[in-house]
């Protein structure tokens, strides 16, 4: 754990710009609401948690500190229980998952986990509590992050939906959305909140491996990329903003377009092959995400939009191991 030895300030500009990004935005975490927010103990979520504080006393919310000890590294029950008796002193009520390496071993695995547990929070706490249900989790995902999770799913080939993932607000189940709050602000502003504002902050030595895939972009590609175009990292995430705003543009209108393209068995063939390859694959990729299908790549979607193309006889293809896709003269279907 590291800590200054600063006078804490009662309001500061970053209080302002998040009070400000509320105010405009009245339904992200709205007044008198149960939080509950996912804190690991590093600069980012600590820095979240204290604002959130602050700004309680403008909006009444009930706050609640979850946290999730993965058990990956000799320390994690430690920070868990420094974290959870800071949490104590501040009087906030804590909570804290505990797995390890053995269950969850990958990046994807953690981050399932973590969701996973954090439901299950949310509806424990809006039980016992049924006239202030917890409809809101939030975590401290930055800008940096915005950009690592961009720059990983350009490398992979992701289509539109895929290089706009990380919003600021998204449905993780009925009645429960996930809120980053400090989407914006970038790490660099994160490390300043907690200095300025006297703050723990919890090292995880996890967080240094680039044997994980995000951490190698952190520590390799992302300072390449500052060191030819300073702030590149800004503007790679308000990039990835702006494509979220295009893909709800285009998921509004791939909805239209789907309405004259169902059929009872999936979709018209004969009225997909009269559109473009390109307009194809969205409408394509917005059918399988209604069915809750695997979001395919877009070098997947182009092949498979080929495919399907007029002229083109009958054929199928696999998405998963139980799930396929597969078309006809007259239809295009998918078949469990």
């Amino acid at each position: 754990m590291t800590n200054s030895t600063k006078v804490e300030k009662p309001w500061t500009k970053w209080h302002e710009r998040l009070h400000k990004s509320l105010k405009s935005k009245s339904n992200l975490l709205p007044y008198g609401s149960s939080l509950l927010i996912s804190v690991s103990g590093g600069q980012d979520s600590m820095a979240l948690l204290k604002l959130i504080l602050d700004l309680q006393r403008i909006y009444e919310w009930k706050v609640h500190v979850w946290h999730g000890d993965h058990g990956w590294h000799n320390q994690s029950r430690q920070i868990a229980e420094e974290l959870e008796e800071w949490c104590k002193c501040q009087k906030l009520s804590f909570f804290c998952n505990r797995t390890n390496k053995q269950k969850v071993s990958t990046e994807e695995d953690a981050r399932n986990w973590r969701y996973k547990s954090l439901i299950q929070q949310a509806k424990t706490l809006s039980k016992e509590s049924p006239s202030l249900p917890c409809e809101r989790v939030l975590t401290g995902h930055t800008a940096n992050d915005r950009t690592e999770t961009f720059i990983m799913n350009l490398a992979r080939g992701a289509h539109l939906k895929g290089l706009s993932s990380l919003r600021e607000d998204r449905t993780l189940e009925t009645k429960i959305q996930l809120i980053r709050p400090i989407l914006r602000f970038s790490r660099q502003e994160t490390i300043q909140i907690c200095d300025e504002m006297d703050l723990p902050i919890w090292i995880d030595p996890s967080n240094s491996n680039i044997a994980y895939s995000r951490n190698k972009i952190r520590a390799e590609i992302i300072p390449v990329l500052e060191s030819l175009h300073p702030q590149s990292t800004i503007r790679i995430s308000n990039l990835a903003e702006r494509l979220t705003s295009l893909q709800k543009d285009q998921h509004q209108l791939a909805h239209l377009a789907l309405g004259a393209l169902l059929t009872s068995t999936g979709l018209s063939r004969s009225k997909m092959t009269k559109l473009s390859k390109t307009v194809r694959a969205i409408i394509l990729a917005q059918w399988l995400e209604d069915n809750k299908a695997p979001l395919l790549s877009s070098k997947q979607l182009e092949e498979l939009s080929q495919k399907i193309g007029k002229n083109k006889g009958p054929g199928n293809m696999d998405i998963s191991n139980h799930l396929k896709i597969r078309w006809n003269k007259n239809s295009i279907e998918l078949i469990n």
